[in-house]
């Protein structure tokens, strides 16, 4: 059986640029930049549910090869041509730097955000992760409720509101989760994992908040320019690993400038 399309959201026209959220997310974190790349700088933005998250399908494989094999399956439904500009953040920057090394002739350029392609220690999500398992859906009757399952694992009402975004009532009316929490909980190994293998010699964007760890030197020095020899590592300070919503506006022009060249 063939694996199913991602679901995406296509608006604006010019250049195209896809859009891959991170871990736990989904496209809509993403929409009011997106709307801005398409209304206010001319670009065909396409803004990606990665597999297991948002409103795209869920499978018992969560692995950056299957994941990047999704997002070609993107490219080849809409005819995206090689001027395309493919983003990622986090997990998805990984997902974004898979697909460039193993199909550079798609991709006109690619962009990171606060993510290298080393090894990732998964062990920051423990908290997130007990949270997650500590809702129980059936027993909740409210976001409120669910908030404060979620807060005796989770102390940060920030990552708090960001994860309840992925809780929704079914058709049924009972509520459930948009991620696919059990087999997310078991990849956290496979999301861990560094990508390795060829080389993108394209022009490549690594954006780094200055308050996340996520990024060190030695990724800047060694492991980014290894497998993206035309890359350039650009620091934005006063954010931490969600740049992109604490410093819209910086990220905004970086990405306008860059796709812009």
């Amino acid at each position: 059986m063939p694996t199913p399309l991602l679901h995406y959201l296509d608006q604006g026209q010019g250049r195209p640029l896809v859009i891959l959220h991170g871990l736990f997310g989904t496209l809509d974190n993403w929409q009011t930049l997106a709307r801005r790349w398409a209304h206010d700088a001319g670009l065909r933005v396409v803004s990606v549910d990665l597999r297991n998250h948002g409103r795209s399908f869920h499978s018992p494989e969560h692995t950056y090869d299957a994941m990047a094999a999704d997002v070609l399956a993107v490219f080849d439904r809409l005819g995206l041509g090689p001027d395309a500009t493919l983003l990622g953040h986090s997990m998805g920057g990984k997902v974004a730097m898979r697909l460039a090394l193993d199909h550079p002739e798609r991709l006109a350029r690619l962009v990171v955000l606060d993510i290298a392609p080393g090894f990732s220690d998964m062990a920051h999500q423990d908290g997130v992760l007990a949270g997650l398992r500590g809702v129980d859906l059936a027993a909740i009757g409210s976001r409120q409720e669910a908030d404060a399952a979620l807060a005796r694992h989770v102390g940060a009402l920030s990552t708090r509101q960001f994860l309840l975004k992925n809780l929704y009532r079914d058709e049924a009316n009972a509520f459930a989760w948009r991620i696919n929490v059990p087999v997310l909980l078991g990849a956290m190994p496979a999301v861990g994992q560094p990508i390795t293998g060829g080389q993108f010699l394209k022009p490549a964007l690594f954006v780094r908040g200055g308050l996340s760890g996520y990024v060190t030197a030695e990724d800047k020095l060694h492991a980014i320019p290894r497998l993206f020899p035309n890359s350039e590592v650009v620091t934005v300070p006063n954010a931490g690993h969600w740049l992109h919503a604490e410093q819209p506006d910086e990220i905004y022009e970086l990405v306008r400038a860059f796709v812009g060249q």
